[in-house]
């Protein structure tokens, strides 16, 4: 009698299952008005049936509350890593835009170079101009190296953008089938619970 009492107590309010519960208080009165032993002990056999039903109801539940408990801690993670992710993105947008405006200020300059050499080419003094026109030639060289280095480096970035925006919304498409499941098997669970009640 004790046993069956403390066990009252402890699932009574944890199980989460009404029907049960009435059962089992309904099989309590019978047992405690039984007029026999075989009867008394069919109705203590159905309140430890009862008693595991409702136990194992608890220890489910309890398992998908720690079960949903690791799942929010992970989508947490998941989110500061999206979030560093997008950081990370603005600040290579941010470096992308310094270098395309660079790349403006050397083509800017090689325009400036070039109307330069057209001035230097009508110049009298023809050693002058031909050390000159060299000196220039190696300048556009070099500023042409620095533009194809830059634009190299811009194209790699947007290459490097393109696939961190694949992989947000991948991660993005991943937490939404996640959380579809989780409702899927809850509600699975839900209508077995009530096929098994019935």
């Amino acid at each position: 009698d004790e046993v069956i009492r403390k066990r009252l107590l402890i699932d009574g309010d944890g199980a989460g299952d009404d029907r049960r519960i009435n059962l089992l208080v309904k099989s309590f009165i019978k047992w405690c008005n039984s007029g026999s032993q075989e009867e008394g002990y069919t109705q203590y056999q159905r309140m430890l049936s009862t008693l595991s039903q409702c136990e194992f109801s608890m220890g489910k539940t309890l398992l998908v509350y720690d079960m949903n408990l690791r799942e929010m801690e992970n989508y947490e993670k998941i989110y500061k890593d999206i979030e560093n992710s997008i950081a990370a993105a603005h600040e290579k947008i941010s470096e992308c835009k310094k270098q395309i405006l660079q790349a403006k200020r050397i083509r800017k300059n090689r325009q400036e170079y070039d109307a330069l050499a057209k001035v230097i080419q009508h110049h009298p003094d023809r050693h002058e101009t031909l050390k000159q026109l060299e000196a220039l030639g190696k300048e556009l060289q070099h500023l042409s190296h620095i533009k194809e280095n830059v634009e190299d480096k811009l194209e790699l970035r947007r290459k490097q953008f393109h696939v961190l925006l694949s992989t947000i919304h991948e991660l993005q498409q991943t937490l939404e089938n996640d959380e579809k499941l989780s409702e899927a098997e809850e509600s699975q669970e839900t209508q077995m619970e009530t096929e098994n009640k019935q």
